[in-house]
């Protein structure tokens, strides 16, 4: 029986893991059909190696869904950085970005982290449009953000005391 504002039984439930270091061959293998264009140069083997405790995937029977690539800052004990999030363009607007920024909110907070940062190119404006609706601050573009000529823009977001799922 179908049921008025709930989400169809034939939708699969996402539910992110803890990444492993095993998880970036897949992640490699999709990431630059999945923007379109080559960017897995951002996103080398050691960010699973090091930090895929702070990192998230998300997988259905077919393999991977999508996936959130977080730092909890070694330098800045208040600090949490997202560096990668993606999401397979057949499992787009099911919210599976949302969850994973949740979900990676939720564990910074635990860490005692108090603010979540990311950057991205100016010209994503998907990027900017997501990040806004999350709450965050947006700044720049920076000049020089990346080194000479690499503009980037910022994102700033205080985390507060509050549920992971709270966004504005």
């Amino acid at each position: 029986m179908s049921h008025p504002g709930r989400a169809s039984r034939s939708r699969p439930e996402y539910r992110p893991r803890p990444a492993r270091p095993g998880d970036y061959d897949a992640i490699a293998a999709a990431i630059d059909g999945w923007w379109g264009r080559p960017v897995l140069a951002a996103l080398p083997r050691l960010f699973l190696d090091h930090f895929h405790r702070s990192s998230l995937v998300v997988e259905e029977s077919a393999g991977l869904v999508a996936f959130l690539i977080g730092i909890l800052s070694p330098s800045d004990p208040r600090s949490a950085y997202i560096h990668f999030a993606g999401v397979a363009p057949t499992a787009r607007r099911h919210g599976l970005a949302r969850m994973l920024y949740a979900e990676f909110f939720a564990m910074a907070r635990a860490d005692g982290r108090s603010i979540v940062t990311a950057v991205t190119a100016p010209a994503n404006s998907g990027s900017i449009s997501f990040h806004e609706s999350l709450g965050f601050a947006v700044t720049g573009p920076v000049p020089g953000y990346n080194g000479p000529g690499r503009d980037l823009i910022v994102f700033e977001r205080p985390l507060g005391h509050t549920n992971a799922g709270d966004f504005p």
